[in-house]
């Protein structure tokens, strides 16, 4: 379905830019909207260097309907990939009024000017977080959500897809698929794009990779006495190009003409890696040493948490191709070519 044109909120973040750089690379159109709060402007000058191609992009904010409305007028949009949201899962904590504003006001604003503009076809970006702590593993997608969910952050990506359902069920004429991620790591392998955290990173392998470029002086291993093979914790960590190349199948699922109604699929590797196993790989991969302190555990982390992801396979025609090593070399090309980030021009 190349040539049609896919409104990517949040594009100029992490999984959103390495996305429209293969929706490029795929002959879709893309309009990026962003309010930047989480991203840079710089992000999308490097997926116009990597593509050749231009991105068109306007500074929207999700919650403001008339600007929202302004572009669906402006363009015409074939369908809509929706990343947009803050991600911070102890900030969600201290500011739960803003998540839910955000990521929850932001999405029914942009349900809502896609229905009144007849654009009825969503791929959502949601998250592992929706399990809450796993009753089984692997996890599958037809494990209870919602239940377990412990901050904010989470909360607000398992009421959006509730908000989903309900939209498909009052409506069958919409097309919706949701993607829960797992645990996305890497970056392009040209190391012009990668992921860039403002302040403290939340997730381990920027944190890593900051360590191994001499920002930060170790890594603080968050408890060592998990049910798991090395006492540290177990996650599915998937290479952010094959997210993005899922995101290119997705779209094309909602784009077939034959396909309504409400699917949601697992996006992982189906494997955990522990913590300590992530290190040694990024050591291996680096060829530098990563210092780790053992600290207390972190409120609400769970022993492992991996995908099923046979489903995917199975009607997406979808697996990830790249492993750890590939994850680590990559990080660690972005990391060295841009040791601050989007804050340095090379």
């Amino acid at each position: 379905m190349s040539g049609a044109t896919v409104l990517v909120t949040g594009g100029a973040g992490y999984v959103g830019s390495h996305s429209v750089v293969q929706l490029l690379n795929q002959g879709f159109k893309v309009v990026v909207v962003d309010n930047l709060v989480n991203a840079s402007p710089e992000c999308l000058k490097r997926v116009e260097e990597i593509t050749g191609k231009k991105v068109i992009s306007v500074l929207v904010d999700l919650c403001n309907k008339d600007e929202v409305d302004k572009v669906f007028s402006k363009y015409k949009i074939d369908c809509v990939i929706h990343f947009a949201a803050l991600k911070a899962v102890g900030e969600s904590v201290s500011m739960p009024l803003t998540y839910y504003r955000n990521n929850v006001g932001g999405s029914v604003t942009l349900l809502e000017v896609m229905k009144a503009h007849n654009v009825k076809k969503i791929v959502y970006s949601s998250s592992a977080t929706v399990y809450g702590t796993p009753q089984e593993l692997p996890l599958t997608e037809d494990h209870p959500t919602g239940l377990g969910c412990t901050n904010p952050y989470g909360k607000s990506k398992y009421f959006v897809e509730e908000m989903l359902k309900d939209l498909v069920k009052s409506d069958e004429t919409w097309s919706v698929i949701s993607l829960r991620y797992f645990n996305p790591v890497g970056a392009h392998e040209s190391g012009k794009i990668g992921e860039d955290p403002k302040g403290v990173p939340n997730n381990i392998m920027p944190y890593i990779a900051q360590v191994a470029v001499g920002r930060r002086k170790d890594l603080r291993v968050f408890g060592n006495d998990y049910n798991t093979l090395d006492g540290t914790g177990v996650r599915d960590y998937v290479h952010i190009q094959d997210l993005a190349v899922g995101h290119i199948a997705a779209t094309n699922k909602i784009l077939n003409p034959n396909f309504c109604g409400w699917k949601v699929y697992n996006l992982g590797t189906g494997s955990g890696l522990s913590v300590l196993q992530l290190v040694k790989a990024f050591e291996e991969a680096s060829g530098q040493k990563i210092p780790c302190e053992v600290v207390g555990r972190r409120a609400g982390d769970i022993d492992a948490s991996y995908a099923d992801v046979s489903l995917a396979k199975k009607e997406l025609h979808w697996e990830a191709t790249r492993g750890v090593l590939d994850m680590c070399r990559d990080t660690w090309r972005w990391q060295s070519l841009n040791p601050n980030g989007y804050g340095e021009s090379e």
